[in-house]
């Protein structure tokens, strides 16, 4: 780490939390104590109230009252930023998913309270998807930013959480890591009340607020986030299981289905494939992007579902001349 970005962590670190242990803090930011005392000599130098305890118990802390400067971007500037942001954890790669929620917690702290306000009328953006329910879940800008800077200074933390069911219930919960899978956002976070491991979708979050009560961290039940919350979602539930045959070898098939859905084969050119989903809308999509031959052999829902997508389908491809001004529009 430079020592300008050292800095800026630093910064971050004293500006998030009311008093830190010297030796807490250098491992923090992985140097020894006589670096940290030399960053904090310079940055001090610079003007920033930084005040050092001695003895027992020893450390730094920010004067009472002080705060960092406020972050010098424009309300456009800033909003491009925090979109671009957006944008980049709703992307392929969930290592710059990660980066970009950091990045996006730091900037936002900083910012002053009237572009903070500004920001935050961003909620209703989100990245385009092909389902209006499979957005990034940025619904919140305040309450990820709040949830990024505790899972990076394990603290604990407070929120009102929908469930699926639609009902909403306060947790408290030491949060762990903010993951992306499949254009979502879930925290794994250790839940106090139910003494277990919990992964919440971010998007059915209510008011995020830190506790100000840290933790010792927790092994996570399992090596690769991602792979945990993926696991936890195909154990969950699901309101309709779409089985049907596809006539394509089931490498391919499992290449374009993966990882919304299973395929195992019946010879070289044909396979049972199976849907996990609740909402007919994308299991349709998946098996007609497919491109080859499909029977549907369940449930009865989803067969008359795709019949219906068909006839709309078939509808809107006819010659126009061959119909009625209007003809067709709303076919079912």
């Amino acid at each position: 780490m430079s020592t300008g970005t050292r800095a800026l962590e630093l910064l971050g670190l004293l500006q998030n939390r009311r008093h830190w242990p010297s030796h807490e803090l250098a491992r923090r930011l992985g140097v020894s104590q006589r670096t940290l005392r030399r960053d904090i000599d310079s940055l001090q130098e610079l003007g920033y109230p930084i005040t050092a305890t001695r003895g027992t118990g020893g450390g730094y802390q920010l004067s009472p009252g002080a705060s960092l400067p406020p972050l010098v971007l424009s309300e456009d500037e800033a909003a491009a930023i925090v979109m671009g942001l957006q944008e980049i954890t709703s992307g392929p790669s969930p290592t710059s998913a990660e980066a970009a929620l950091s990045a996006m917690a730091k900037i936002v702290q900083v910012l002053p309270v009237r572009i903070r306000r500004r920001i935050d009328s961003l909620r209703a953006v989100a990245v385009p998807a092909r389902d209006p329910e499979a957005r990034a879940g940025l619904t919140d800008i305040a309450s990820l930013t709040t949830l990024a800077l505790a899972c990076r200074d394990a603290d604990a933390v407070q929120f009102g959480y929908r469930t699926r069911a639609g009902e909403t219930a306060d947790r408290t919960v030491h949060p762990h890591h903010i993951v992306r899978v499949e254009n979502r956002l879930y925290l794994i976070a250790w839940d106090l009340d139910r003494a277990d491991w919990r992964t919440f979708r971010v998007d059915r979050l209510g008011e995020v607020s830190r506790t100000g009560t840290t933790f010792a961290r927790r092994p996570l039940p399992a090596d690769d986030p991602v792979e945990y919350v993926r696991g936890r979602i195909r154990a969950m539930p699901v309101r309709y299981s779409v089985r049907a045959t596809v006539w394509a070898p089931v490498e391919r098939v499992r290449a374009e289905l993966a990882p919304y859905g299973t395929a195992e084969p019946i010879d070289d050119t044909s396979c049972r494939v199976e849907i996990a989903t609740d909402t007919l809308d994308w299991a349709t999509f998946c098996l007609g992007a497919i491109e080859a031959p499909v029977v549907i052999h369940g449930p009865p829902e989803a067969i008359a579902y795709m019949r219906a997508w068909g006839r709309r389908l078939i509808t809107g491809t006819r010659d126009p001349a061959a119909s009625a001004p209007g003809e067709g529009l709303h076919g079912r």
